[in-house]
């Protein structure tokens, strides 16, 4: 079998779980370190002509990360699609179980075992701030509701105030994230890479915590260690003065 990985978390699961399948990612695959696979461009744009040139049994997507014409023009080429879309740490451990069988894996692999036994056994929080999650700056996008970040960070014990918002990533201005007084800022490290000189100036006074986006994000081998690696960066928190 020969298979592509526009995503970059499929692409990690699928190198470490079934080796020698995968024979393209894209350029933002960068997990495991030192893949040796052809790259086939972004996410959003990857190049359709070096994927079809692999000849590629099947082509791995999500629905947020990829495009609907790109899916739509492989499938018109005859190659077959694989399309992902998890909205909760148990549909994302469901999708990986069902994905990796299909691809011939000989049994759940260890580190999915050890992401279901994780996030089971996770201990109830002991703080449940009311939070904000930005993910991209200029403008402001945040976490809004049926997001698989999301409900990482509920299990974690963040209440997302825009967790009932209509659309999955609103776009309210600074102004209004502020008057929502949140007793947290989540800033994670991707889509947008916040850090600790640029985020937490937005919120004076309001602590923030600076999290890992492959922790938060991605569904693939990260997740059986996301939970601590999460919970420890939760408790890191800034505070930006004024």
């Amino acid at each position: 079998m020969r298979v592509v990985s526009l995503v970059p978390s499929l692409t990690e699961a699928v190198a470490v779980t079934v080796p020698g399948i995968l024979v393209g990612a894209t350029d933002w695959c960068t997990h495991p370190a030192g893949l040796a696979v052809t790259r086939v461009g972004g996410s959003k744009y990857p190049d359709l002509a070096r994927v079809l040139a692999l000849r590629p049994d099947v082509v791995l997507l999500n629905v947020e990360e990829n495009r609907r014409e790109d899916a739509d023009a492989l499938i018109a080429a005859g190659v077959p699609v694989w399309v992902t879309y998890p909205r909760t740490v148990s549909h994302a451990l469901t999708e990986l179980g069902d994905l990796l069988a299909a691809l011939g894996a000989t049994g759940e692999p260890e580190w999915l075992a050890a992401a279901r036994h994780a996030w089971a056994t996770l201990p109830a929080p002991a703080d449940t701030p009311r939070a904000v999650v930005p993910v991209w700056r200029r403008p402001w996008v945040v976490l809004g509701g049926d997001t698989f970040a999301g409900d990482v960070l509920h299990r974690l014990g963040v209440r997302n105030l825009y967790a009932e918002h209509p659309e999955r990533y609103p776009r309210p201005g600074l102004t209004e994230l502020r008057d929502r007084q949140p007793e947290l800022v989540v800033l994670p490290d991707e889509p947008y890479r916040f850090t600790a000189d640029d985020g937490p100036d937005a919120f004076p006074g309001v602590p923030c915590a600076l999290l890992s986006g492959r922790h938060l994000t991605w569904y693939g081998p990260s997740l059986a260690e996301a939970p601590a690696v999460l919970a420890a960066q939760l408790g890191r928190r800034l505070t930006h003065p004024g």
